[in-house]
């Protein structure tokens, strides 16, 4: 399934920091909603994320389930890495990309399993 691929691909080019393949699986007007930014709108917008305002500085997404329907695609996973200021993290997430006609990513709405509320 094309989708579904396209979102594997995703996850191995931010794994090893292709950053120029990453941001060409999205429209050049796709919009990313991530918890603690602004939406990011554009490719330019989610360069500038990816390159600077990231807090990662490396890790491995370990994607457990994926789900596909229609232009939509589910991910629930787990991210263990090295934040920039030295911290190891381990946290599961989930992430929901919406494709357009072309197949690149329109929109993505990443989620985080940590305590809120």
């Amino acid at each position: 399934m094309a989708n579904v691929d396209q979102v594997r691909r995703y996850y191995e080019c931010v794994d090893t920091g292709n950053t120029g393949e990453l941001l060409e699986l999205f429209a050049p007007d796709a919009v990313y909603h991530r918890p603690g930014y602004s939406p990011m709108e554009g490719r330019a917008a989610m360069a500038e994320f990816y390159r600077g305002q990231r807090v990662i500085e490396s890790g491995r997404h370990t994607l457990s389930q994926v789900t596909a329907e229609g232009d939509g695609v589910a991910v629930h996973g787990e991210f263990t890495g090295v934040l920039k200021d030295g911290r190891q993290v381990s946290l599961r997430f989930a992430d929901f990309f919406t494709l357009a006609d072309d197949g690149l990513f329109a929109r993505r709405d990443t989620f985080f399993f940590a305590p809120m509320v």
